[in-house]
């Protein structure tokens, strides 16, 4: 039997996107602080790019640059200055590649997969995934979005996107990438496995069943009733909770600098006469153009012949040509997202239309991956406050007399719900979901409970008033 290897070529297909394409995606999923960094470090290197700076806003502050970002610009600057060499075509105009990464969760996680041996499907669908993480560092957005984000809605793609959620969710810090709080702790607990001083392993399982099973008695600080509910000695369940609360459950906010980020909203919508008017945001959409006394004096001397400056004014006029596109792009998503959200500006939370986006994508004429580069780290001024754009799409909950609520909506119905409860009877989860079921909307227990988490809403038994017993069990 003939057992030799043997090398073949085959021909294939892949998409191949010039630089001009490649700036243009970077420019449109940068936030409004990094638009302007970029265009004001263009400016700086190229003598045919002149940028309008924004109008200041007394009520907007500028955005300061990272640290150590100005003495990077000086080295790569002396270069040229000083005739050392001329930057060349492919990367005189990446200006943002060569600032050093702020250290942020996502850099941290980059840096890992740097080093992973993945393929380049391996590693575009870990970092879409890094990418989807919020500064708490948990992935809030479903693994199908995602997959519809990209383009990718085989059950194949979805099966490696849940193996590529899993290598995420091994690296450090440990926690990361969690759907919700029991898993992070939960990751972290499989963590302490492999540490000298981790506690013993009956206590890690009774603790993984705490968080699994009575973590509304944890919140509740009740442990002779959990010690109850798990049938354990109070001792071993008192090591448990401890093992617990050395746990940390936002592992993203030890990296970054999340608590001084500044929100300028790139889109202001309002009411004009009775109709929702959306307009950009001048403070954030600094302007380029071109110099054109620099451009005609050059062009009249040099004519065609290729050189240096005729690269320098062939990148000013692809910035341009970029910037305008972002800003036409920024625009056009924000007013299909505004012409389908009407009700949730008119009345709130609770009128919240389910929205996904591709249908958002369909509407302006471009793929659901350039909506998600639009909306992330885009913000909407509204008549009640700024939203991130991602905050108005959501998979619908399905009714029972047909049609569906966006979860905003279903929060708000709960929160509402809680605000009028009794205090002698506060309502339980399970009490939440069924008055929820009979108003129509069909919800399990544990998606109540983690809604009212992501509010930072107290389980029923804190909420209880003090001394207060009475219409216990009817809360429940």
């Amino acid at each position: 039997m003939d057992t030799s290897i043997a090398l073949q070529a085959r021909p294939a297909q892949a998409p191949v996107f010039s630089r001009r394409l490649q700036q243009a995606v970077r420019l449109l999923q940068m936030s409004s602080q990094e638009y302007a960094q970029a265009l004001s470090d263009a400016a700086e290197l190229n003598p045919f790019l002149e940028i309008d700076p924004a109008p200041q806003d007394d009520g907007m502050a500028e955005a300061a640059p990272a640290a150590g970002e100005a003495e990077a610009f000086d080295r790569i600057t002396a270069a040229p200055a000083a005739g050392e060499r001329h930057l060349p075509h492919d990367e005189s105009l990446d200006l943002m590649q060569r600032l050093p990464l702020p250290d942020s969760l996502r850099a941290h996680l980059h840096e890992q997969l740097g080093v992973l041996r993945l393929s380049p499907r391996e590693a575009a669908f870990a970092r879409a995934l890094v990418e989807a993480l919020d500064d708490d560092g948990y992935l809030r957005i479903s693994l199908e979005d995602i997959g519809a984000a990209l383009g990718e809605t085989s059950a194949e793609a979805e099966r490696e996107l849940r193996t590529a959620l899993r290598r995420i969710q091994a690296l450090d810090p440990p926690g990361v990438a969690a759907r919700d709080v029991p898993e992070c702790l939960g990751l972290q607990l499989g963590a302490l496995a492999h540490e000298s001083h981790e506690p013993h392993q009956a206590v890690r399982q009774l603790a993984r069943r705490i968080l699994q099973e009575h973590i509304g008695l944890l919140a509740a600080h009740d442990t002779g009733k959990l010690a109850r509910a798990l049938g354990a000695p109070p001792e071993q369940v008192q090591s448990a909770v401890d093992c617990i609360r050395h746990l940390d459950p936002r592992p993203g906010w030890r990296f970054g600098e999340t608590a001084a980020r500044i929100v300028i909203p790139d889109v202001t919508v309002r009411k004009v006469r009775g109709a929702w008017r959306t307009s950009l945001n001048p403070v954030a959409m600094p302007r380029a153009r071109l110099n054109a006394d620099c451009a005609q004096l050059f062009e009249k001397h040099a004519g065609n012949r290729p050189g240096p400056m005729k690269e320098c004014l062939e990148q000013a006029r692809w910035m341009i040509g970029n910037v305008s596109q972002r800003a036409a792009t920024i625009l056009g998503v924000a007013r299909a997202i505004v012409a389908r959200q009407k009700m949730f500006l008119e009345h709130g939370p609770l009128a919240m239309k389910p929205l996904g986006l591709r249908e958002i994508a369909d509407e302006v004429g471009v793929h659901p991956s350039t909506v998600s580069r639009t909306v992330h780290n885009k913000y909407l001024a509204t008549p009640a406050g700024i939203f991130e754009l991602q905050y108005f799409f959501s998979r619908g909950l399905n009714h029972a007399a047909g049609g569906a609520s966006a979860p905003v909506a279903l929060q708000g119905l709960i929160r509402e719900l809680i605000a009028v409860e009794r205090p002698v009877a506060p309502l339980s989860d399970a009490a939440l979901a069924r008055q929820l079921a009979q108003q129509g909307f069909r919800i399990a227990r544990r998606t109540v409970t983690k809604y009212r988490q992501s509010m930072n809403i107290d389980p029923f038994e804190r909420r209880r008033a003090p001394g207060k017993q009475a219409g216990l069990d009817a809360a429940r």
